[in-house]
């Protein structure tokens, strides 16, 4: 039995656990529900731009790609800016916080929680690494696109609530 999970409860994990060693940076493709996926010990600007190469290599060069990510200094770094000003077919669009279900990718993310990794037992950074790339192999092989379900006006309210919170955020 794990000893982060609390003793009596169903998947309930106590409020300081965490996954150390670890960042997952994935891109997903909503069309096509592919992800580009690598496992990487930091998640510092360095490894951003070595995500951003993976991800060239693995796309169609005449593709232009807009890549939505948080506002997490990482993706604004000034050696990121200057690798971004040399590729311009990539473009970063950054939602405002608390607005991850603008990002589809955070989707798929819950999906690889729920189905793999929430009870998991990964004795090593390795294993954990190797049971996430299993996991994308897996969805890339029998994954279809996305789609949103929500009504356009749903959709659409939730943006205006998100950009009202985001001026009042910056205009102070």
């Amino acid at each position: 039995m794990r000893d982060d999970i609390i003793p009596g409860r169903c998947g309930t994990l106590t409020h300081d656990y965490t996954r150390h060693g670890t960042t997952l940076f994935a891109a997903l493709n909503v069309a096509k529900g592919v992800v580009i996926g690598e496992c990487m010990p930091r998640h510092r600007h360095q490894e951003w731009i070595k995500f951003l190469k993976r991800i060239k290599a693995a796309t169609d060069p005449a593709l232009d790609l807009h890549l939505i990510v948080d506002n997490y200094a990482t993706h604004k770094h000034p050696k990121v800016q200057r690798w971004l000003a040399r590729h311009p077919r990539f473009h970063m669009h950054f939602i405002p916080t608390s607005s991850s279900w603008m990002n589809l990718v955070e989707r798929w993310f819950h999906d690889l929680t729920d189905k793999r990794l929430r009870r998991g037992i990964f004795r090593s950074v390795p294993q954990l690494f190797e049971a996430i790339e299993g996991y994308i192999d897996h969805h890339n092989n029998t994954g279809k696109g996305f789609q949103w379900t929500a009504k356009a006006e749903a959709i659409l309210e939730k943006v205006r609530r998100a950009r009202a919170t985001l001026d009042k955020t910056s205009s102070v």
